[in-house]
């Protein structure tokens, strides 16, 4: 291995441009590693890959470990290549049209190996293309021509962003089989958004989302792997949250009124206040954020909405178009709430199938024992395709990962589309992977549902994509 060092991004903040910044990237890259940068457009795949070659300005943090020479191929250093050709015409005093710069010199002009650049021409079928002027090259020819320069540069590392877009599949399988000769010599970090491209070499993956490095994957742990594509699939697929079912609809609410309306509640014991004085307003598909730490009412609060808590009928409470103790039934409210936490988790250890699960939702039931309609069975196969599932449909429940029972008990709450959706701490007890799934499906929920969400977690600082809307809890105080 040419590299022995490890490349180290410590606690590393870039800034880019006023629109885009990585922040605290945490990351060490080992000689014998070769990783693949994976995310959802936007994400900042591109920006992290970028920062192996020296792009971005440093805010904060240790950068340690970068080779001299880094072999790079991008959009960004191809677009920049042909725009430097361009502004040779700018430069040309006498009216004469440049032809630029032609493929050979491209690639043989102080190239450090010029045999294995006559290899890889031959490996890409470029010939005919040498005398050509670079500007004139399609996309495709031009990233091939890139390709070239880069391998044959003797880098120490290669930083390759989308390396296989737009070749064929003979190609393709070319260029990644050349690669593969090169893992005992060269370190390799691929961006990629296809899983169906990773070479077999791979060894790590890092998910990068919103500008963070939030996950690192070994290749070789199946779990893992696996779950980083359901969340990819998750993230990615255009697949939309499927309808409710017209035979099991909710009674339509009034879309003037406010789904819940807390007047001045308060949770009262012997020696302390939960809360007092509380007001809270949720409308028709508007979502929240609720936090605050241990002890200070969140649970206590949700339960004033639902009805569970025996202090809901001393408060000024409406909720979905009845005045709490007007006479209305417990089952009444509760038609209209979706509702997940891990108690509900606990209690639901039924070994019914993943599809059973989702249909059970349309009962309220732990478990199914109804007989149901061939357009609920639909309904839970089209959230399965949605969560990545469709192949486990009949697995029982009860094997299932802790995340994905997670995942399957949202479906179950969503099933009916309840104007509310009640998320009771959904990512306690996750690993960050299982943390990313959930919420990958929360701000699915968020953006494609007319449903509410109410998101409890502790942190008010972990922020979820389309809820905009946020109450913090302080700790109990001492009743006077």
């Amino acid at each position: 291995m040419t590299t022995r060092r490890p490349i180290h991004l410590e606690a590393l903040t870039i800034q880019f441009d006023e629109r885009f910044q990585l922040n605290n990237i945490n990351w060490q890259i080992e000689p014998e590693q070769h990783w693949v940068i994976t995310g959802t457009n936007g994400a900042g795949k591109s920006a992290l890959a970028a920062v192996l070659a020296g792009a971005g300005e440093r805010v904060s943090g240790n950068l340690s470990g970068l080779p001299a020479r880094v072999g790079v191929v991008s959009f960004e250093a191809q677009a920049e290549l042909i725009e430097a050709e361009r502004k040779k015409d700018d430069a040309d005093i006498l009216d004469v049209i440049s032809e630029g710069t032609p493929v050979h010199e491209m690639l043989f002009k102080d190239c450090a190996d010029p045999a294995t650049a006559r290899d890889l021409v031959a490996r890409f079928k470029l010939e005919y293309l040498l005398d050509r002027a670079f500007r004139k090259l399609s996309t495709g020819e031009s990233r091939k021509v890139m390709l070239i320069r880069a391998l044959s540069s003797n880098p120490e590392l290669l930083v390759l962003d989308e390396p296989f877009d737009g070749l064929d599949a003979d190609t393709l399988l070319m260029l990644q089989g050349y690669l593969a000769t090169l893992i005992e010599t060269v370190p390799m970090v691929l961006v990629l958004n296809r899983f169906d491209e990773f070479p077999d070499f791979i060894t790590d993956i890092a998910y990068v989302n919103q500008g963070e490095l939030q996950l690192q994957v070994k290749r070789d742990d199946p779990r893992a792997y696996a779950e980083l594509y359901q969340l990819l699939h998750l993230k990615t697929t255009q697949l939309a949250v499927p309808p409710a079912d017209p035979e099991t609809a909710i009674p339509a609410l009034d879309p003037a009124q406010p789904l819940v309306h807390l007047n001045g509640v308060s949770i009262k014991y012997d020696d302390k206040a939960l809360f007092s004085d509380l007001d809270w307003t949720i409308n028709p598909n508007q979502h929240w954020q609720l936090s605050g730490p241990n002890g200070s009412g969140k649970t206590g609060l949700l339960s004033l909405i639902t009805g569970d808590h025996p202090q809901c009928y001393v408060n000024d409470i409406f909720v979905f178009g009845f005045k709490r103790g007007s006479g209305e039934s417990i089952w009444q409210i509760k038609q209209f709430i979706g509702y997940v936490s891990s108690a509900l988790q606990w209690e639901y250890r039924v070994g019914t199938s993943l599809r059973n699960v989702i249909i059970s939702g349309f009962y309220d039931s732990i478990g199914l024992y109804s007989k149901y309609s061939d357009r609920q069975r639909q309904i839970a196969d089209q959230w399965l395709a949605l969560l990545g599932m469709s192949h486990r449909a009949d697995q029982p429940f009860n094997k299932l990962s802790y995340g994905d029972q997670r995942l399957l008990l949202i479906a179950r709450a969503m099933v009916k589309h309840p104007p509310l959706l009640i998320l009771d701490e959904p990512c306690l007890g996750l690993d960050d992977m299982n943390r990313q799934l959930v919420l990958a499906l929360i701000e699915k929920i968020c953006a494609g549902t007319e449903t509410a969400v109410i998101y409890v977690n502790h942190h008010p600082e972990d922020r979820i994509e389309g809820i905009e809307n946020y109450l913090a809890l302080n700790a109990p105080t001492p009743t006077q």
